[in-house]
């Protein structure tokens, strides 16, 4: 960020083009934190309707220096970022989201995943992790279950937090608690952990669900 107290003075005073994209001598490189800031100004810009210029006039500022903040081509004070968000009708805080550090992703295709042995493994079922987050203790766990056998029996889960099942292949009976379900391709079941559940009847094998468990529940 800029802060001498020439580049904290209002941008509204500098005419329009009179601000080069090109840093001056011995200020630091616009990078990572200008590019953050300019992606949000444009979210909030867009997400309220407004063009360039509308944003321009509301701020006192010109329509290249918000082209300029959009395209990460300058670096300009916090006063000038204060009068932006104000007028966005949002705290300048919001406009450096997504900057304070790299977060984590887990991307599987088509037909990976890790395959982890629970009961019926032997059998020909099987359960594949199709992600995971090393560094979060409370992500979701996704799990591609494929059923095999009619004839199995299978034992209840019970864990806390909460469980959603969707339904992509043949037919089952799914238990819950005391209740039972007719699970068809394209149904689904969202049910607390605790209760007794599970497979209680395969119809129609192959079967295939995606069962997404949410185990802490109490997530803030």
């Amino acid at each position: 960020m800029a802060t001498s107290e020439q580049q904290s003075t209002d941008d509204a005073a500098v005419p329009a083009g009179a601000l080069s994209s090109v840093p001056g001598p011995g200020a630091p490189p616009v990078g990572r934190l200008e590019r953050s800031i300019g992606e949000q100004v444009k979210h909030f810009r867009r997400t309220l309707g407004l063009t360039a210029s509308d944003l321009a006039e509301r701020t006192g500022l010109s329509k290249a220096m918000i082209s300029k903040i959009e395209s990460a081509s300058t670096s300009c004070s916090l006063t000038t970022l204060d009068r932006v968000a104000h007028e966005l009708g949002i705290p300048v805080t919001a406009l450096f989201r997504g900057v304070e550090t790299e977060r984590e992703a887990s991307h599987t295709k088509a037909g990976e995943g890790a395959v982890v042995v629970r009961s019926g493994t032997r059998r020909g079922h099987q359960y594949k992790i199709l992600g995971s987050l090393r560094n979060r203790e409370d992500a979701l766990e996704p799990t591609l279950v494929t059923l095999t056998r009619t004839s199995d029996v299978f034992p209840l889960f019970q864990h806390p937090g909460t469980e959603f099942l969707y339904m992509l292949e043949g037919e089952m009976e799914y238990t819950h608690g005391a209740h039972q379900y007719r699970m068809l391709p394209g149904d689904s079941l969202l049910f607390e952990g605790e209760a007794p559940h599970g497979p209680a009847e395969l119809i129609t094998v192959p079967i295939r669900f995606l069962a997404i468990a949410d185990p802490h529940p109490n997530r803030p």
